[in-house]
């Protein structure tokens, strides 16, 4: 069975897809269909969030091209985990179990990734982000 099938059906019956489609409109990106039912939203103009991609249900969004994604094959697993993410959380409910934990991520590490649980289980160093926290960094180059 492609267990990605029955992601891509949860993601558009908990309305996280359709919340990504309407992200992509709003910052004008293209919408062309990717691996495993993913769809990829390049092109996106608006400046939040600053991030190189990111992801909403089964949308990556970018603002770069797919040939640019088709480059940077771990970055694009490491958003395709979190479409796992919206589905488990049962969609939009991700937004703000997510910001908690960017939240917590800071005030533990001084950065939103590391000590975020969504990230960590995304992959840090797939998604670009540091294993290490800002304040370790700090201290270990003191």
């Amino acid at each position: 069975m492609r267990w990605w099938r029955v992601k891509e059906t949860v993601n558009a019956f908990n309305l996280s897809t359709a919340v990504g489609v309407g992200v992509a409109a709003a910052g004008r990106a293209r919408l062309s269909r990717g691996p495993r039912g993913l769809l990829l939203a390049t092109g996106y103009r608006l400046p939040q969030p600053a991030a190189a991609a990111f992801t909403v249900g089964n949308v990556v969004v970018t603002r770069h091209d797919v040939a640019w994604l088709a480059e940077r094959p771990r970055l694009l697993a490491h958003e395709e985990r979190h479409t796992w993410q919206y589905a488990a959380c049962l969609g939009l409910p991700l937004l703000p179990l997510y910001v908690l934990a960017a939240g917590w991520s800071w005030v533990r590490g001084g950065d939103a990734g590391t000590h975020n649980v969504f990230e960590r289980a995304a992959g840090l160093a797939d998604g670009g982000y540091p294993t290490v926290s800002a304040r370790q960094r700090r201290r270990r180059a003191a």
